[in-house]
């Protein structure tokens, strides 16, 4: 039997048990969560952007800072968290908190399991901000974020499959299957860019060769150049002379914006990077046969240069082509935004668990003053 000191527990202390109810019937869920607002936070290598959101997925205000050095405890990320929704928490009625963190995120939604840019390997993070901040916590991997916040807002409303694939300085990816983000048995699920292309190809950082985002990522984009200008080759003058020879200041947004004036090696590089990634669109295909890809990420905001490639490398490439549907390829509409704007749309599942179980805590602790001054009033009369 409860006792009234288990009924008056803190909310923080009874958090979790509520927190682990949160199961995959995501499509249903989302659909009557409460229509209040909560933070979105994504936390990448360089930067962690926190925003709140309201239920139609608009961002009522965005605070961004750096990522502290990744050689510090991991205690100073969740510091910098913690600010930040407390600042938020000031000019706005909060309900939950959603991170997205680069790195790999078990299936409960609770460890970062290991975070290639942040000294995160095992981390309990949703346990630790959940016993600072007062609201519940999600955590998810950043490119299930994204994808969650496409198919509720962005370029992938509508789809039933949809396969996101984000292009940074390497790849990442999430499936969407029946409105249901797909983690895996583990949760490290939509790791495409470790998916081998090249056997024997370019050596990866995962300690792997011929990882499909050596040849299709911004990191794959800056190298060719570099490479390309370092050997003085007549097709880099362009940039060579934008950079007045500084080989090491050639960056991706800068090989976009020469591309778009018309530079031809610029040009040239992207439609490589686009190949490959077709190519690796046509595997995913194979495996998933998703009606739609959307493609996120800073390399996307190529456009047309990038996506026209890939469009084309992957009808010549697509198993059965001729014979079966081809799914869309599409560029992300919700920009840098998305992983923050689904990070906070997936928290709102929470909020509406943890505010029925809120609910019930109080009607209890009623029920039990109640009975409490019936006992009283009849020791009283006797």
């Amino acid at each position: 039997m409860s006792t009234y000191r288990d009924l008056t527990a803190p909310i923080g202390s009874r958090r979790a048990p509520v927190l682990r109810t949160v199961g995959t019937r995501e499509r249903r869920s989302h659909l009557t969560a409460p229509r209040v607002p909560t933070v979105g936070i994504d936390i990448g290598g360089t930067k962690v952007m926190a925003g709140v959101v309201d239920a139609d997925g608009n961002i009522l205000e965005k605070l961004r800072t750096e990522t502290p050095d990744k050689s510090k405890s991991p205690k100073v990320v969740e510091d910098t968290i913690v600010e930040l929704v407390l600042d938020l928490s000031d000019r706005h009625d909060v309900h939950a908190v959603g991170i997205g963190a680069a790195g790999w995120v078990d299936a409960e939604r609770n460890r970062v399991l290991f975070a290639p840019h942040l000294s995160w390997r095992n981390e309990p993070l949703r346990d630790r901000l959940s016993e600072r901040l007062s609201v519940p916590v999600l955590v998810d991997n950043d490119a299930n974020a994204a994808a969650w916040a496409e198919w509720r807002f962005g370029a992938g409303r509508g789809e039933d499959h949809l396969v996101m694939i984000t292009l940074g300085t390497g790849i990442g990816g999430a499936i969407l299957e029946d409105g249901q983000v797909k983690r895996g048995k583990f949760g490290v699920a939509g790791e495409f860019g470790h998916m081998q292309v090249v056997p024997g190809g370019h050596r990866c950082p995962c300690g792997n060769r011929g990882c499909w985002e050596q040849y299709s990522s911004g990191n794959a984009l800056v190298r060719e150049a570099r490479e390309l200008a370092a050997a003085d080759s007549p097709v880099a003058y362009g940039i060579i002379e934008h950079v007045k020879g500084n080989v090491a200041e050639i960056t991706g947004p800068m090989i976009t914006e020469l591309a778009r004036d018309g530079d031809a090696m610029c040009v040239e590089l992207l439609q490589d990077i686009g190949q490959w990634l077709g190519v690796g669109i046509a595997n995913l295909a194979a495996a998933l046969d998703p009606s739609c890809f959307v493609i996120g990420g800073g390399v996307s905001a190529a456009d047309d240069l990038l996506i026209g490639p890939a469009r084309d490398a992957f009808k010549r490439q697509l198993t059965g082509r001729g014979y079966r549907p081809e799914a869309r390829i599409v560029r992300a509409q919700l920009g840098p935004e998305a992983g923050m704007v689904g990070a906070a749309d997936l928290a709102r599942l929470v909020a509406r668990r943890f505010r029925r179980a809120k609910r019930r805590r109080v009607e209890r602790i009623e029920r039990y003053e109640r009975y409490a001054e019936a006992r009283r009033r009849s020791r009283d009369t006797a």
